[in-house]
């Protein structure tokens, strides 16, 4: 593993407690169904993985317009139309797949504890202060009777939709890939899952599982692990042994990065162009229309509460799969500013704003590039046989760094304050790429000239940045990245450069 690689990384045995257990289930979305039977021809788990998400959406019944504009809140459904089948290009190629590395966000969650007081505080006031009478509208009184129902233990974790999120993906990779992630491959422990230590990530490692057993006519394992080391909690009434390893060092190496801390987490002027935009004409627009339509006074209306309105309707939308009344305070219009804000946050705090965003992904890279080169060798037919799926379970934190050090998503000119109205056809849009389950899958295939690569963001093929192929040579995509792949080292990057000034080259 690269520096800081293996260094942090913690086996674990993990068990829901009650209070967990009762926070998944507190979704509104039913257990998904019953997976399909193991005598089922991989065409038809294709078309039964690709039904499955599409009924997803339909599922939720009337769909708010704005739906695919929540920024890091959004829906996969929402925004995703994945391919039947993620390997048949390369088939046509004579090419077979011999190795999945997957980089998944987790699923579906409840607010965090910030983002609880918000909404906390915004009810109050709308309950407080905003006008009410018998000529308001329907969905205005809706709105002064809602209660208030996110609590301070929630904090994040993962709900019930965010469990079917997982299983749903495992299911539908599966059945792309049928000889990288059976669920032999899983119980004999040659597919590895490693999680951030986030209680929401570990819980969307144990439903990934639980989609591959699905996806084999399996039941699912409920709350058990086995560690890495061998240790397991045997309890056989708990159902299936899960298999992960905690690994912060990998999944949550931002934490650990000192030049990204310092220069761009806790250093105001590095995302500068966010708050100009919360105090800009298009940002004052949105709240001056909210309060109008709340009866309020605008200035009772801070940036952050109007942003908790708009999270309101996203956590109903995708918590408990309902178009609430909240929705009805914006336009599609409100929506696309309040998405611009969102990725402006993104692209300089986490993205492309500042190379050392990507930089502190390094041991990602290495991490995944390693695998890949181990799993593309040359072997002997004595050899073993390489692992075939690597399983890894992190942020949306996670992805838009390693992203940006790819070069993925780039704007020619990037987004600021200034310019939100010729940034209508940009390509870094948080919410199309990084919705709940997000994910970046690298696979590796065997083909008649050597080993190609096949990279998909969320589940749609999309091409290294200066090649011209869709599934082109490996030993082409390591060129364009030797740069990286003989440097990025993680000490250097974020230890050795200075900490308070973040570098702003794009």
């Amino acid at each position: 593993m690269a520096a800081a690689g293996r260094s942090g990384a913690a086996a674990a045995v993990f068990r829901h407690s009650p209070p967990a257990q009762r926070l998944l289930q507190a979704g509104t979305g039913s257990r998904a169904g019953p997976g399909v039977s193991s005598g089922s021809a991989p065409g038809n788990r294709l078309l039964q993985a690709a039904v499955a998400l599409l009924l997803a959406r339909l599922c939720s019944g009337s769909v708010p317009d704005i739906a695919a504009h929540f920024g890091t809140k959004t829906r996969y459904e929402d925004v995703v139309s994945p391919s039947l089948n993620l390997s048949s290009s390369a088939s046509a190629q004579g090419c077979r797949p011999v190795h999945l590395t997957a980089v998944i966000r987790h699923g579906t969650r409840f607010p965090t504890l910030k983002n609880v007081k918000r909404i906390r505080r915004l009810s109050e006031l709308v309950h407080r202060a905003a006008s009410r009478g018998p000529s308001a509208p329907a969905w205005l009184r809706e709105i002064q009777q809602w209660t208030q129902w996110y609590t301070d233990d929630m904090d994040g974790q993962l709900v019930e939709k965010g469990r079917e999120d997982l299983m749903n993906l495992a299911t539908r990779l599966a059945a792309s890939f049928p000889a990288l992630l059976s669920e032999a491959e899983l119980r004999d422990g040659r597919i590895g899952v490693k999680t951030s230590s986030k209680h929401r990530c570990v819980s969307s490692a144990q439903a990934f599982q639980d989609g591959l057993r699905r996806s084999q006519g399996r039941s699912q394992g409920r709350g058990m692990s086995e560690s890495r080391s061998g240790t397991a909690d045997q309890d056989q009434d708990q159902g299936e042994e899960y298999v992960h390893e905690v690994d912060d060092s990998l999944m949550r190496s931002f934490e650990r990065c000192r030049g990204y801390v310092e220069g761009v987490e806790t250093n105001a002027s590095a995302t500068a162009e966010v708050n100009r935009f919360k105090h800009g004409p298009e940002f004052r627009g949105v709240r001056d229309r909210l309060s109008e339509r709340l009866g309020l006074d605008p200035e009772l209306l801070t940036p952050d509460l109007v942003e908790a309105a708009f999270f309101i309707c996203s956590y109903e939308l995708a918590i408990k799969s309902v178009h609430s009344p909240w929705c009805q305070l914006f336009t599609l219009q409100d929506a696309q500013v309040l998405e611009y804000q969102c990725d402006l946050k993104q692209f300089w705090k986490r993205a492309h704003g500042h190379s050392i965003n990507g930089l502190s992904s390094c041991p990602l890279f290495h991490h995944i590039f390693r695998t890949l080169d181990r799993a593309g060798r040359p072997r002997r037919a004595t050899d073993a046989p390489p692992e075939p799926a690597s399983i890894l379970i992190g942020h949306a934190e996670t992805l838009l760094p390693l992203i940006s050090l790819l070069g993925l998503y780039k704007d020619k000119t990037p987004p600021t304050a200034a310019n939100y109205q010729s940034q209508h056809t940009r390509l870094f849009r948080s919410s199309s790429i990084v919705p709940y389950a997000s994910n970046l899958l690298f696979v590796l295939h065997d083909c008649p000239r050597g080993p190609r690569l096949q990279l998909l963001m969320n589940e749609s093929p999309v091409r290294f940045p200066g090649l011209t192929q869709d599934l082109p040579l490996y030993r082409d995509v390591r060129a364009t990245y030797r740069h990286l792949l003989d440097g990025c080292d993680f000490y250097t990057e974020c230890e050795g450069r200075p900490s308070r000034a973040p570098n702003t080259e794009l």
